[in-house]
């Protein structure tokens, strides 16, 4: 991926709106910043938060608060807790996130 067209630049993720998105149980809020056609994002999930969907979009995603489960459509489960990382790429294993306790990450994708 060549990063270009994007000019130096700080966000305060405070001030970036949220959205909120249903899951199957419990919610995700989303802090969204759009550089071209990279996706940067503050996504905090709820305790008891289960995806709706199996997510095949690649993503970097860092974990920075609670634990995140990311299960595998191919059923292997994964686990991050704070400082912990995955990395997938678009179209490669489909996934979808569950945290029992809630999490706070930061997603590029």
């Amino acid at each position: 991926m060549n990063m270009s067209g994007i000019p130096f630049g700080t966000t305060d993720w405070s001030t970036v709106p949220r959205t909120e998105h249903q899951g199957d149980a419990g919610v995700a809020y989303w802090h969204t910043q759009q550089f071209g056609e990279l996706r940067v994002r503050m996504v905090e999930y709820t305790p008891g938060y289960v995806a709706d969907h199996w997510c095949s979009k690649g993503h970097i995603l860092l974990c920075l608060e609670g634990e995140l489960t990311t299960e595998l459509q191919d059923g292997r489960v994964f686990t991050l807790t704070p400082g912990m990382s995955y990395q997938v790429a678009d179209g490669a294993e489909a996934h979808r996130s569950i945290t029992a306790i809630g999490a706070k990450l930061f997603i590029v994708d």
